[in-house]
């Protein structure tokens, strides 16, 4: 459950559609009389009586389906010093309702193989699932039970409270947050939009049951709602359903909105350290909201700086700062536009925030340039299309377009876009881009910070007698539905060949839009194929792709890449994705950068300098110690993996290093390359072999596998992180078996009761539902060729840390001394079943399963041959797997934070 503007960003970031920050309000009056409108075959809308707006898209990449419910409800709405109040019910809404227990939700999650969470901004909240289509019944009965039933108990709520604040102890741990979050306040002062949607310790103390109720009866109304569902569905059937289980739902009047009244803005500098590696100077503006006419035309400007070719990304690629970046964090009436640098820890952050101020002024008096204006806008649209690859970007797209910035569909988003003008956006940016009204952050690079106040000590209870339990007998409807597992529907026919210089290529054909997604890999070890005092060496080659090919410069290949709005990658792990009229010269492109890069000294001169600094600061950060000792911890002295860079073997790397390591790394015999969308394996094996044909390899295979090792003995550290209230814990430990071996089945369909399955997990139900010690615990197993890991994370208070650490333990230990309940040996095997199809539902889950099926040698229907493993399964054999592997007492434990209380 998602609240914070970085959590959101990271959530439209995932889905590849614009950030979902904003919202419209909804209509107090009655609705017009029901109507459906279907504007094709594909796509049906309709209104309820009682007001809930319904789009339904019939999408059928996969036997799945996306329901995205969002209430138009979020933190401009709450009370005045509750800003917490629509996050907090958000929570709320995963306990019980009418009909309904919290547990029971959980368990029916996991047995459909379903993902589930909610998210909640500024100006809405939403509920999403992702099933198997054939359970699209029950979605839409949970989501109707939810909108009209949700008890909002107190208990619940003391329950829910610990979990909640633990999220909040984790938030405000990060100076980048706590930044963006006063810079909230001045720059929206005054308006619903100056508190952060989180909400804080002192605001959920004094949080009642009957405030949640009240706002939920205010604003969780049909009447205020819109209801998306885009899958493998029959939109008229699904129509029938959502009528029959949610028309019955009265509609009620709405409290009025209050209008967003601005008030004069000065310039103000916030200034801060970070114990993050680098350090950075942002300008942040207040922009046009969702449902302003020239939101369009901010997006386009916010997207002109983010260019390859803009004069903000020169900063980086001429050496004057290590990164850039410009992005829109968008509310339905206004929104917020960053514009950062990055510098390395001692950099000069003056000469930082003067350089940008130079990109800025430059802009404002010379306006931008008319070519990449043009570029932004065949990006959005091209993106557009893009969309159409996963029903959940898709359904993103619809709820966005109509929910958040008031509009009838994404086409008419579309229409926005395209009618943009170079004059409208150098219109916005002399109107936004002010210096005097703008907000400046400077995060500085020190590792002796500061917690924040009044953060100590949140949520936590040492029983609350929870009827929470992981085999609650089903509700009816929900019961039948999902007692009888069958083997899912494998959608997938990828075609597999080899081409002559020793490239395995993969195709899979689809028609779900008019795209190409390219992904390929060159099997590779730089712990291995690094020569000894030249670590670094693969990671400085990775910069220098961005830098063109030996045929065209870096400005002339990103403007060839911009004409076809296309998307590249270039490097071991490599791809382009394209319009499919474009597959031809996007390929041409890929291979272009792929094989002839042009590694120029001065970009190598540049990206060395940048490389070198970013990792002396990079090295002292608290994330970066706390996964070198887990390292530490797992492997035995001397492994090559333990070998890592450092800014010395960075600083003595030559142009011709890198060159040599490029030739000998770079072969086609340890190539794979997968190609999915609108072509057919014919034209892309041509393709494929008219620009990568004559890429021949040289000399022996190398060995890019690394030798197993035994399994670690115990280890504990503390990396000391003086800014964090909370701490993250990391517990791993090397287990004895590699990816081929069958006993990796019992293993994962354990650990899914263990604490794989979120809320349908003993460590999740153990640690958060029942005593709000955490706000997520999870395990999980990463299998290799040659070696394989277990691991347990979590975050909580420091005097929490023992307390979770024993669960665990417990938990671990009763995996091992009893067999698991044959109820929980079905629920995870259901749930890892049933969700095939889930994790093959977008073009790019589909792209790269195949390519990483493929380049780890595993079958191409890898979910199917695991699923029969599964099926036959004991809890007895669960057990064995656990007590065989897994071992307790040697788990490597790392806490990132203030020192626990005792461990």
């Amino acid at each position: 459950m998602m609240s914070s503007p970085f959590k959101t960003l990271a959530w439209s970031v995932l889905l590849g559609v614009g950030l979902l920050s904003a919202s419209i309000p909804a209509r107090a009056d009655a609705p017009a009389a029901p109507k459906a409108v279907a504007n094709d075959s594909q796509v049906l809308r309709a209104t309820l009586d009682n007001g809930l707006r319904v789009v339904i898209v019939r999408e059928t990449l996969s036997p799945m389906v996306t329901t995205q419910i969002t209430y138009l409800a979020g933190g401009y709405q709450t009370p005045a010093g509750f800003p917490g109040t629509a996050h907090a019910l958000e929570h709320m809404m995963f306990r019980d309702s009418k009909g309904m227990t919290g547990a029971q939700l959980n368990e029916m999650t996991g047995k459909m193989g379903a993902d589930n969470n909610a998210f909640t901004t500024n100006d809405a909240t939403q509920f999403y699932f992702v099933a198997p289509s054939n359970y699209l019944d029950l979605l839409l009965r949970i989501e109707s039970t939810r909108m009209d039933g949700a008890l909002l108990t107190q208990q619940d709520w003391q329950r829910e409270r610990g979990a909640i604040e633990q999220e909040v102890s984790r938030d405000i741990s990060e100076p980048e947050f706590l930044a963006f979050e006063k810079a909230e306040g001045i720059l929206y002062a005054g308006t619903g939009y100056a508190e952060d949607p989180l909400g804080t310790r002192s605001s959920f103390n004094k949080t009642t049951a009957a405030d949640l109720q009240k706002f939920y009866r205010e604003w969780y109304a049909p009447n205020n709602a819109l209801l998306v569902i885009v899958g493998d569905v029959d939109p008229q059937q699904t129509l029938a359903k959502v009528r029959q289980l949610f028309g019955q739902i009265p509609q009620r009047p709405l409290p009025p909105r209050e209008p967003v009244k601005l008030q004069p803005v000065k310039p103000e500098t916030i200034a801060s350290t970070t114990p993050r590696g680098t350090g950075a100077v942002q300008f942040m503006y207040r922009m046009p909201g969702m449902m302003d006419k020239d939101n369009a035309a901010a997006q386009v400007l916010l997207d002109v700086l983010n260019n390859a070719r803009s004069s903000l990304s020169q900063l980086a690629v001429q050496g004057k700062v290590l990164s850039t970046s410009a992005q829109l964090q968008p509310f339905s009436h206004g929104g917020i536009g960053i514009v950062e640098v990055d510098f390395p820890k001692g950099g000069n952050a003056n000469q930082a925030q003067a350089d940008l101020d130079g990109v800025i002024n430059d802009l404002l008096k010379n306006g931008v340039p008319a070519d990449l204006v043009e570029a932004s806008k065949q990006a959005e649209i091209a993106q557009a299309e893009f969309n159409k690859n996963s029903a959940v970007s898709l359904a993103s797209a619809w709820s966005q377009a109509i929910a958040w910035m008031g509009l009838k569909s994404p086409e008419e988003a579309e229409d926005q876009i395209r009618q943009v003008t170079v004059a409208d956006v150098n219109r916005i940016a002399r109107q936004y881009l002010k210096p005097d009204e703008r907000v400046t952050v400077v995060l500085t690079p020190n590792q002796n910070g500061q917690r924040p106040p009044d953060s100590g000590g949140f949520g936590g209870s040492e029983s609350f007698n929870s009827n929470e339990k992981l085999d609650a007998p089903l509700p009816t409807w929900a019961a039948e539905k999902l007692s009888k597992l069958e083997m899912p529907r494998w959608t997938l026919s990828p075609v597999d060949m080899k081409l002559d210089n020793g490239i395995r290529l993969i195709v899979q054909p689809t028609r779900i839009s008019k795209t190409v997604t390219v992904v390929g890999h060159i099997d590779n070890n730089p712990k291995l194929q690094e020569p000894a005092g030249k670590e670094g060496v693969a990671r400085l080659l990775d910069s220098l792709f961005d830098y063109g090919s030996s045929t065209l410069d870096r400005d002339a290949f990103h403007k060839a890449l911009d004409d076809i709005s296309a998307s590249e990658t270039g490097g071991t792990d490599f791809g382009v994705a394209a319009l499919s009229d474009h597959f031809d010269r996007a390929m041409q492109l890929l291979a272009d950068n792929e094989l002839h890069p042009a590694l120029p000294q001065q970009g190598f001169n540049v990206q060395q300098e940048t490389l070198a600094r970013a990792l002396a600061g990079e090295m002292q950060s608290p994330q970066y110690k706390m996964m070198k000792a887990l390292r530490a911890g797992l492997l035995p002295a001397g492994d090559p993996d333990l070998r890592l860079p450092t800014p010395d073997t960075i600083g003595a790397l030559k142009l011709q290093d890198v060159k040599d390591y490029f030739a000998n790394t770079y072969r086609p015999d340890l190539t794979t390359i997968v190609v999915v969308g609108d072509v057919t394996p014919a034209q892309a094996k041509a393709t494929v072999e008219r620009y990568f044909g004559q890429w021949k390899a040289q000399g022996a295979k190398p060995d890019v596998v690394s030798p197993p090792v035994p399994v670690n003995p115990p280890g504990y550290a503390v990396i000391d992180n003086s800014y964090a209230s909370q701490d993250q814990v990391l517990m791993g430990q090397i287990l004895p078996l590699n990816m081929h071996n069958p006993d990796r089945y019992a293993l994962q369909l354990g650990n899914n009761v263990l604490g794989g399955n979120g809320f349908a997990s003993r460590l999740m139900t153990d640690i958060r539902v029942k005593h709000g010690y955490a706000y997520g615990a999870d395990s999980g197993m990463q299998f290799d060729r040659s070696r394989s890991v277990f691991f347990v994370q979590y975050g909580s208070d420091p005097d929490k840390v023992a307390p979770v650490n024993a669960l665990i333990h417990q938990n671990l230990l009763a995996m091992q001394t009893t067999p698991i309940k044959q109820s929980e040996l079905d629920n995870a095997r259901q749930y890892e079943i049933r969700s095939i199809p889930v994790g093959v539902s977008s073009i790019n889950s589909i792209a790269r399963a195949l390519l990483n099926w493929a380049w780890h040698d595993e079958p191409l229907d890898q979910p199917m041959v695991a699923a029969k493993h599964y099926l036959t399964l004991t809890p007895e054999q669960v057990q064995a797997a656990f007590k065989k592997y897994l071992k307790p007492n040697n788990l490597m434990q790392v806490v990132q934070g203030p020192p626990p209380a005792k461990h």
